[in-house]
């Protein structure tokens, strides 16, 4: 099993619409893998995504998932661990896992989903509380750390995919806790790029503005208990239309990224599953009116009409150049998962 977390501490990156894409892209170029979808994140965008979007009833049917019992997400099975916090309890892990397929033929088959849950915010609050219990012989903060961990090796899945909210909350080190890889996605402006610096500090506790802090990072307390940690496995530039192109004025913003990164590696190889950042950064177009009404519909790109379309009882044109644009940019990325 290899997992992937698609993270950045910065909001607005298009995190979850490159997940959507790549990680049902991916699941059709590779129908025999088994592939879950873990959705982090309180707002539960890319759930509703999964399960139909806005044009397939997709909020509907995740309101029918979360209402199940046990409650059918990510936060059915946190409330679960909540009376358990240190020791495993006996369940049934598929009770949480729903099949997008059954709801939205447009998804592959072979892609599971556990539901985003807005339960989650209000679970962080007791999540930090019992992770800084004392208790004799626990280790508090790792045993809830591992509550992700501890489901998916109760589960068989050849990939697991992690959409996660832009914070460094308790639920999003539990997400990384649990991954192999981060994919970056950043945007061509200053504050990605300080993003980038923000992330290795929260993760690898590198550059910290005083040596207080050094020993309650994310890094220490993870090599403290024998962990790894995940690595840096792929930059995704996105949007970069948005900025006229990499011949802008934002063309510098894009070079100061390379260059951070290409210090970072040389400094910190470890951290990285590549040694050069040209193999490892992705140029992603903004997807415009074909992102919108893929999102809205549901539906991968490879899989999206084009031509005049419906989408909320008004018409709208979806160019086939377009759509194979977009498509390329997401293939690209696809390439780089292994």
């Amino acid at each position: 099993m290899i997992t992937y977390s698609i993270w950045n501490n910065k909001g607005g990156t298009g995190k979850t619409s490159l997940a959507f894409q790549s990680v049902t892209r991916f699941a059709q170029q590779n129908p025999t893998k088994k592939t879950l979808v873990i959705d982090m994140c309180p707002q539960a965008n890319l759930s509703e995504i999964l399960l139909g979007g806005q044009e397939g009833d997709g909020s509907t049917n995740l309101l029918a998932s979360q209402g199940k019992t046990p409650r059918s997400s990510i936060g059915g099975y946190f409330d679960l661990r909540l009376s358990s916090p240190f020791t495993p309890p006996n369940i049934t892990a598929t009770d949480y896992v729903v099949k997008p397929y059954d709801v939205n033929k447009s998804i592959p088959r072979n892609i599971d989903l556990v539901c985003g849950d807005p339960l989650l915010e209000l679970q962080a609050i007791a999540m930090n509380t019992l992770a800084n219990a004392d208790i004799p012989g626990v280790n508090a903060w790792l045993a809830v750390i591992d509550w992700l961990r501890e489901l998916l090796v109760r589960l068989e899945y050849d990939y697991v995919f992690i959409d996660t909210n832009p914070s460094f909350s308790m639920y999003t080190q539990i997400a990384l806790a649990a991954s192999d890889r981060v994919v970056l996605p950043v945007m061509a402006d200053d504050s990605s790029r300080r993003a980038i610096q923000n992330a290795f500090s929260l993760i690898y506790g590198l550059k910290l503005p005083s040596e207080i802090y050094s020993k309650y990072t994310f890094a220490k307390k993870l090599n403290d208990a024998g962990r790894t940690l995940p690595k840096i496995h792929l930059i995704l530039k996105n949007r970069l239309t948005q900025y006229m192109g990499s011949a802008s004025a934002y063309h510098a913003v894009l070079i100061g990224i390379d260059q951070d990164l290409r210090a970072l590696i040389k400094q910190y190889p470890q951290f990285f599953t590549f040694n050069d950042v040209s193999n490892a950064t992705i140029d992603v177009r903004d997807f415009g009116t074909t992102g919108v009404v893929a999102f809205a519909r549901g539906c991968p790109f490879s899989n999206m009409p084009t031509g005049k379309l419906t989408l909320g009882g008004r018409r709208v044109q979806v160019k086939n150049e377009y759509r194979n644009q977009a498509l390329d940019a997401i293939d690209a990325i696809v390439n780089k998962i292994t």
